[in-house]
Formats: C-alpha cells, sequence, structure tokens
C-alpha cells in the first residue's frame, strides 16, 4: 500500500471516529449534577484501540475542536466554548488523553485482558481530568465530587470497556492493519 494511500486511509478513519463519537454522545442520560451518562467513550476506547494512540487522539481532537466552535456534537446537541469549558468540559477534553492512552497500551494486541486493562487506564486519565476540572469550575471537595462524578458511571464504564474490547477484537480481525 503506497503512503498516500496510508494516510488518506487513516484520515478517513479518524473521520469516522469524530463521527462516531458525536454519534454516541448523542445516547446520554441527563443527571440532575449536570454529568450525563453517554456512550461516548465507547467510541473514544474503539479510536484509541484501532487507530492508535496518535490518530486515535487526533480524532478525539477534532470532536473536540467541532465542539468548541459551536458544532452540537456533545451530550444533548450542545457545542460552543460556554459547553466545553463548563463542568464536564475536563471529561470532554479528557477523551484526547482516553484514546492516546488506550491506543499506547493497547498496542497491537487481540487479548481481551490487555484490551480492557488500557481501556481501563484511559478511562482513569479521563476521570481524572474531568474530576480535576468539575472540583475547579464548581468549588466541590474531591471526595463529593468523585461521588458525583465517578462513582455512579463506573458500573456502565465497566460494561463500555468490556464491550469494546470485544468489538475491537473482531473488527481487528476485519480490518488490516493501519
Amino acid at each position: 500500500m503506497n503512503t498516500a494511500h496510508t494516510r488518506l486511509r487513516k484520515l478517513t478513519l479518524c473521520a469516522l471516529f469524530t463521527a462516531l463519537t458525536a454519534v454516541c454522545s448523542q445516547v446520554a442520560v441527563p443527571m440532575p449534577w449536570g454529568v450525563p451518562v453517554n456512550l461516548a467513550l465507547l467510541a473514544v476506547y474503539l479510536a484509541g484501540a484501532l487507530l492508535g494512540p496518535v490518530w486515535g487522539a487526533a480524532s478525539q481532537g477534532v470532536y473536540l475542536l467541532l465542539a468548541l466552535f459551536g458544532v452540537p456534537v456533545l451530550a444533548e446537541l450542545s457545542g460552543g466554548p460556554a459547553a466545553v469549558l463548563g463542568l464536564t468540559g475536563g471529561y470532554v477534553i479528557g477523551y484526547l488523553l482516553a484514546a492516546l492512552l488506550t491506543g499506547a497500551l493497547a498496542g497491537h494486541s487481540a487479548a481481551f485482558a490487555r484490551l480492557c486493562a488500557a481501556m481501563a487506564a484511559g478511562c482513569l486519565g479521563c476521570y481524572a481530568l474531568g474530576t480535576a476540572w468539575f472540583m475547579a469550575v464548581s468549588g466541590t471537595g474531591l471526595w463529593r465530587s468523585l461521588a458525583l462524578c465517578v462513582l455512579p458511571y463506573l458500573p456502565g464504564d465497566a460494561v463500555k470497556i468490556a464491550l469494546a474490547a470485544l468489538a475491537v477484537r473482531r473488527l481487528r480481525r476485519a480490518l488490516p492493519r493501519l
């Protein structure tokens, strides 16, 4: 495969994972404290594991830029600087870190346990950045922020990680290496 074709393929997949993240963000359940439950991290894990750290993070960078410029790609069809810089902004920015960590730690492995561990590390990075941001913006302490923004989401994130790892195993067989 020539270099131009490979680059075009990577750009196309990057765009597809940006779009997948936008679609998955719309499958959301609002919570009273402002941090919705959605499927965006499922797409982020897939992007990192399938595209690798650079292109996976790039897909999330494009998603973040679209949101910043007002394209309604965030949960509940929101977008713009106010949405990105609000209470949940750190989690959205954390998608970059999650894709980067997932891609770096998953490598080219198809081992379920390694994929799950890589995605859990990505989730941890996203949670760390998002929770620190939430604390700074809301003035809420660490334990209260963890109770509001992390603990209720852990079971759902465990399911998303398992589903994403299974999907990656199947997709890696179907897609030739980038």
